[in-house]
């Protein structure tokens, strides 16, 4: 047996030698060597790879992918891995993310590649999934540990990890379980082997025993440091948008080009203005486009003072401050039918500092097509010619400037350029109007306006319409024609159960966007049992998604029941206790949302096209970028850029957006960055090439639909 483990390392130690990989680390008379800022992510289709692919995308963090399913695919020798610079010996990877410890077949040469050049340059290695055994520094899950679902257990983050990469979470990571029909996650438990060099950074008790195992550690040997993770997981599962920071933070150190943060930001539509109401008997809503013609009697939902004391109450409690989209002339029609008097309109001026608000034109105007509500659903009216019937310029332009200049004697503090069209009206609705009103455009330029809301379900790409530019916000299910729950509960019932079961049928006829209940809710239970957890849920997975969108619900959710505020408390509630205090949620307005989004276009654009670029040399990060792009980056507390402070604080580190000025971007890491270094000796990389057992989502274990998609 020594015999032949001997010539095994002779063989793989020639082998390295054919492909003239270092054979140690760099020495300490050679010129510091060019990390570049970029990740090397070898995939083989999994989910769990395929979901640090998609982290590294949502934060703008370059990275590279290699699928081991293409056939065309490069090869990972020394040539792809390193080369020199300028007499500087270059790794062109930061971190290397495979699908397990070893992908690849037995005594490959491709893994003595990698394993060479991780020890060589001290680069860090994710094995995104794989089993407990020790060759990842951990005993074998079946007799000591555990193998099976986790769905629904509560783990934590332990002290190593709260003092490491998982600093900016408070230590609970629940798993989820949204069925009880579907296996959700799977897992191994252990413990780490004897003698083995391994920390856990996440863990959870081992059923049946008073032990816990590792779900996420640290691996030391052999002069390589690898971060193991034993449960699979997708892009969109909360556990891994819990983690996904810190695994992004452990493999590169907290040096990195992209960042990531959690925003969460609610529009209330509406304000001033009076909402028509579901109508229980009749199944739609009297006096809006749902109901025909002289169908029942319009019952409006309106907030009224004691709605406002409550609003600006909760708004103190949790930090969090509401952007209200109003309509003015919702005030001046109240006054006219009540002897000048509006209580909610005085009191909502009063508090008007509490809030942020948002134009929403004069009268809440259809300023698409002219509609043609003879028919449900309505349909553009058109010309003897055919063509479509616009709502002009100047009728757009006066719904803009009137609510405007009805603000602005108000007192509201206003962003002159952001507006909310009702109904998002004026862009582009399908079936019924597939283009944007031609007029649009124009207006909005007539009125300076800069940033225009869209509905995300059907207008989710930024995109410019004349002078402005488009924010997508991510509509609630929580009703706009609903201020009591079991109103709420009834209309749900009606759009999300079959014909059979009483509902309308239309989630049977789109099964692509929406899912039949199985039975109808219970409406006096229903929304607190069913509608608000979805919800949240929902919600609760944007913001843990670095998605700067807003959400938006409407005034009527705020009055009567108010039905909005459990799933704004189960977010915000949520939230608080997955995330320590340096992790806030951040809450920007309309504007500044816009910003965020642009710039992220304009980076993520120049870093696809290959135009970014990144290293790091000893304490320096050198950033190019093109003219006009802003360059965003998450480094180490204490790092300078020009003798300042680089960037903003958040979960523990610095990011932010900094303009390049004629020239590369220099900053300056602190001394405690230092440079990563090789953690022992090179060792043996023949254990690096025994290939590692298939892993794969086990028979069984379902990948749940992602957040949205259930609606």
């Amino acid at each position: 047996m020594k015999r032949t483990i001997r010539t095994t390392a002779l063989a793989v130690g020639a082998l390295i030698a054919s492909l003239g990989l270092p054979a140690g680390p760099v020495h300490a008379d050679a010129p510091a060597p060019r990390i570049d800022l970029r990740v090397l992510v070898v995939s083989d289709g999994g989910p769990a790879t395929d979901a640090i692919a998609a982290e590294l995308e949502s934060a703008g963090t370059p990275y590279t992918e290699v699928d081991l399913q293409d056939t065309d695919r490069p090869v990972i020798d020394t040539g792809f891995l390193a080369d020199t610079v300028d007499g500087r010996p270059r790794a062109k990877f930061q971190s290397v993310v495979l699908p397990n410890d070893n992908p690849f077949p037995a005594n490959s040469a491709e893994m003595a590649a990698l394993a060479s050049y991780e020890q060589t340059y001290a680069i860090p290695q994710v094995d995104a999934y794989t089993y407990a055994r020790p060759e990842v520094g951990l005993q074998y899950a079946v007799g000591t540990g555990y193998a099976g679902s986790v769905d629904g257990v509560r783990a934590e983050v332990t002290p190593a990890g709260l003092a490491g990469p998982f600093g900016y979470l408070d230590g609970a990571v629940p798993f989820e379980d949204n069925s009880p029909t579907v296996g959700e996650s799977y897992a191994y438990l252990s413990a780490p082997a004897p003698g083995a060099d391994f920390v856990p950074y996440v863990q959870a008790a081992i059923p049946g025993r008073a032990a816990k195992g590792s779900l996420v550690g640290e691996y030391r040997h052999e002069g390589r440091r690898e971060l193991v993770v034993t449960f699979v997981y997708n892009q969109h599962q909360q556990q891994f948008r819990l983690l996904a920071r810190g695994i992004v933070e452990w493999m590169t150190g907290g040096v990195h080009l992209g960042a990531a943060r959690n925003y969460f930001a609610v529009h209330v539509d509406d304000v001033f203005a009076a909402d028509d109401r579901w109508d229980t008997e009749l199944d739609c809503t009297p006096g809006d486009v749902d109901c025909p013609p002289g169908e029942g009697t319009p019952n409006p939902i309106r907030m009224v003072p004691a709605d406002v004391d409550h609003a600006t109450a909760w708004q103190d409690s949790r930090d969090f401050t509401l952007d209200l989209a109003y309509n003015g002339s919702g005030s001046v029609d109240h006054r006219q039918d009540n002897g000048g008097a509006d209580p909610l309109a005085d009191k909502l001026i009063a508090d008007r500092d509490r809030f942020r608000w948002i134009n929403h034109t004069y009268t809440h105007a259809f300023l698409g097509c002219r509609q043609d509500v003879g028919v449900v659903p309505w349909k553009c009216a058109t010309n003897p010619d055919g063509s479509t019937r616009w709502v002009s310029r100047n009728e757009i332009a006066d719904e803009i400037a009137t609510n405007r200049v009805w603000g602005e004697l108000a007192g509201l503090p206003l962003e002159e350029d952001e507006l909310v069209t009702g109904e998002h009206s004026g862009l582009k609705v399908t079936p019924q109007q597939p283009e944007d009103n031609p007029n649009l455009g124009p207006a909005l330029a007539d009125n300076g306006i800069a940033w225009l809301a869209s509905d995300n379900s059907r207008d989710p790409v930024q995109r410019q319409v004349g002078s402005a530019t488009t924010v997508s916000r991510y509509p609630m299910n929580v009703f706009y024609n609903a201020g009591r729950a079991a109103e709420q509960v009834d209309e749900y019932n009606w759009i999300y159960t079959s014909r059979a079961q009483g509902g309308s049928g239309i989630c049977e006829d789109n099964p692509a966007t929406s899912t039949c209940l199985a039975a109808p809710l219970d409406t006096a239970t229903g929304y607190a049992g069913h509608i608000v957890p979805l919800e949240t849920r929902i919600a609760l997975g944007h913001v843990l998604s670095n998605d700067p969108k807003p959400h938006f619900i409407h005034q009527s959710n705020l009055a009567e029941d108010r039905i909005a505020y459990p799933v704004l408390d189960g977010v915000l509630e949520g939230y608080d206790a997955l995330f320590a205090d340096s992790t806030p949620v951040v809450n920007l307005r309309m504007e500044d949302i816009g910003v965020e989004m642009r710039r992220r276009a304009a980076w993520r654009s120049a870093v696809d096209a290959g135009q970014v670029t990144g290293h790091r040399v000893g304490d320096t990060v050198t950033v190019q970028a093109p003219d006009g792009v802003t360059v965003t980056a998450t480094m180490p507390a204490g790092t300078q850029h020009g003798g300042t402070d680089f960037g903003d604080a958040y979960a523990g580190a610095l990011s932010g957006w900094t303009p390049t000025a004629d020239g590369p971007l220099s900053l300056t890491l602190p001394s405690s960055a230092a440079t990563p270094s090789a953690v022992a000796g090179p060792g043996d990389t023949a254990a690096a090439t025994r290939t590692a057992p298939r892993t794969r989502v086990p028979v069984g274990v379902t990948e749940p639909v992602p957040y949205g998609a259930e609606r």
